[in-house]
Formats: C-alpha cells, structure tokens, sequence
C-alpha cells in the first residue's frame, strides 16, 4: 500500500502562491491571446513569470520523494556517452555517491505531496482540468539533463533554483536512437537557445525539440498535460464498454445444415455474430460517462488515506461550516452538466446542489458551508479520504 503520505510543508522563500499573477506569469498577456495565439502553436519565454521561485525544494528534499513507493522518480546517467536510466522507488544508497555532473532526477506528481505545489499547478486553470496531468520536478548538476527529446504533450518549464539553458528546434526529423532508454533525438538542430534563470518560464508545444542542460545546481519544475495516444483512448473505450455493455442471448443454429468441409466456418455463423456485433453502439453520453471515469481515475500507483479517526456525519457538517472543505491533493473532480465525477466513479446531482459541487470541483475547496443534502456524499469521500475539512494552504 505504500509510505504514508504526508505533505511536504515548504520551507520558508521569497515566492507565495498568495503573491501569484496569472498575467504576470504569461508575461503580460492574457489566457485568451495565451491560447489563440501561442497554445500548440509556438513556445513562448517570459522573465521572471514567477519572481523569487525556487526555495520550495532542495536536493535532499527531492531526493526524499524519490524513496517513496506512491510517487514516480527517475534517475537518467550519462556515461562515457551512453544514457543509463533507473526507475524508483530508490534506496538512500542508490542517490548517494552520484558524481559532480552529467545524472538527472525527476520525480512525477510532486503536486501530491507539496500543497504549494498543487497549488502552482492548479494556477493553470485557464486549460481544463481534464488536460491537466502533474507536476514534475528535476534536480541536475553542472552538465545534467536527459538529452534532446521531444514531448508528446504541451510543457511549462518553471526554473526554481540555479540555472539552465534550454536549447530548441521546431525540426520535422523526430527520429529517435534505437538504443536509449529515452527517446532521445538522432539528430538535433536547435535554431534558439536561453538560459533560465530562477523564476523564468518556458512554454513548448507538443513536438518540439528541446534540450535542457543544468549549468549549476539547478531544479526545473515542469508542469505537464495529458495527451492519450489514440490506441489507449480506444483500448479504454473498448474495456469500458465491455464492462457496461450487457448483451442478451446466445448462438444458436437449428437450421444448421451438414457441410462438406467441416473445418469451414460456416456462413450462419458469421451472419449471426454479425448481427451480435452491430447491436453494440454509442452516442455522445455514452462518450461522455467514458471520458468522465477516464479523467478522473488516480493513476495506478496512487493510494487515498483515510482519517484514522473519522469524525461522525453532524460532526463533519459542523467542521464544514466552520473551516470549508478542500479536495484532497489527488482527488480529480470533473463534471458535465449534472454529472460529476470522482476519481473514475459517477454521480449525478440535483439541481440544489449542482452549484455547489461545480465550485468544488473548479476551485477545488469550499469556503465554511452548511451541508444538508450534500452531506451524507461529501462524508462519504471525506472518511474514503477524498476530501479534508479545512482551507487550501
């Protein structure tokens, strides 16, 4: 089942997510130009789009997320040219003792585990919560990185501490080496390089080649979107199907008449499935339940934690009304039109209280409120460990 978890609280610094200005962090733009003009289209770089960021993590503190088994962590090396990936949960032994260059750690999903985190991530709210994946974090020395690559999803590259430069290349030949763990690009051809300073931020379509080399002790914090690939979409689709699907009947052939070959699968047969086959069909609520559970179920390796000592329904609606109700840092929460849904299961809501499970779901905390017929669900998924009573950080 995993370590518990227990958030990180960050060390005192110089940035605030109390301080934080969307228009800053797009550079004096706003989300409506951001998006007609720059998203899937062109990168965009801006100076200090996070003034004073990077005094949430440190090494050591990375590292520490690296040991546990509910987070995803990597560490790429480069030796003697060859990259070299391993794959976590890491023991203390494995991160200790790395030389002074050239090695990379990343750790997915931080947002997990730093409330100020999922906070920096929910501030792109501007893009829906459906596309909106995790919050990665890299520590690298002096000549660290993972090559030059490409992405199959759009990318913030936020610079927290020390420096980075960040080479890139809109190029067509994406051909990748055979032999890498990664998939690191045969040929790069960059046409525009920066070096990120703590606070800068760098957008990157999908498809565009970059590559990113620490020139000091540095941390990048990437936030990230999800992209399915077609062949997942439609392989979820079709598990999903088969588990809502609820087809009548068997085969059968009276009329079943001898044939000369008896290992020819006879015409009856196939006309019959045939017609087994065509009764499967969908519509747009059917896609909809679909992308709804989809969204929004945890990944594989994430685990909720209940209250070791959950408060009683009257006593929760109290604590509500007295302290507001937050979703839990990996809870996923979506919705269309009345149907909600929690982390990959359904609901649907009254007309009372569709307004209030929407602001929960787009801010993802409610201020103090008193509970009447939300109450017995939103018990529910506090003792599941979906939500905590209380603020956001």
């Amino acid at each position: 089942m995993g370590k518990p978890h227990l958030p990180l609280s960050a060390p005192s610094g110089t940035f605030s997510m109390s301080a934080f200005s969307l228009e800053r962090l797009l550079g004096g733009i706003s989300p409506e130009v951001f998006l007609t003009e720059y998203w899937q289209k062109k990168p965009l770089l801006v100076r200090q789009a996070l003034p004073g960021f990077g005094g949430w993590l440190d090494r050591d503190r990375l590292s520490k997320l690296a040991l546990r088994d509910d987070a995803e962590s990597r560490l790429v090396r480069f030796i003697r040219g060859q990259c070299l990936l391993d794959r976590g949960p890491f023991e203390e032994d494995d991160l200790a003792g790395l030389p002074k260059k050239n090695w990379s750690l990343l750790v997915s999903g931080v947002n997990h585990f730093l409330p100020d985190g999922d906070a920096l991530l929910h501030a792109f709210d501007f893009i829906p919560y459906a596309r909106l994946d995790d919050l990665m974090v890299s520590f690298a020395p002096t000549g660290g990185g993972v090559g030059p690559h490409f992405d199959s999803y759009d990318v913030f590259l936020i610079q927290g501490l020390g420096r980075r430069r960040w080479e890139i290349s809109a190029q067509d030949d994406l051909e990748v080496m055979d032999d890498a763990p990664l998939r690191i690009l045969k040929r790069f051809a960059p046409t525009q390089s920066w070096e990120l300073e703590p606070g800068d931020m760098l957008y990157l379509p999908p498809q565009y080649a970059h590559n990113g080399v620490a020139l000091s002790d540095c941390m990048t914090w990437s936030v990230g979107f999800r992209v399915p690939t077609a062949e997942d979409m439609v392989g979820n689709f079709l598990n999903y199907m088969q588990d809502h699907l609820k087809p009548v009947g068997h085969y059968s052939d009276p009329d079943l008449m001898r044939s000369p070959h008896p290992a020819e699968i006879p015409e009856t047969m196939l006309d019959q499935v045939e017609g087994m086959l065509k009764a499967i069909h969908w519509d747009k609520t059917v896609v909809e339940d679909f992308l709804g559970r989809y969204l929004s179920e945890p990944k594989a390796h994430i685990f909720f934690d209940p209250p070791e000592r959950p408060l009683k329904p009257a006593a929760f609606g109290k604590a509500v009304a007295k302290k507001g109700l937050r979703l839990d840092a990996r809870s996923q929460l979506l919705f269309r039109g009345h149907r909600f849904y929690m982390n990959g299961e359904r609901l649907e809501c009254t007309r009372e209280t569709c307004a209030l499970l929407q602001t929960l779901a787009d801010r993802r905390h409610l201020p103090p409120t008193t509970l009447t017929e939300l109450l017995p669900l939103l018990h529910e998924w506090y003792v599941a460990g979906f939500v905590a009573t209380g603020s956001l950080p």
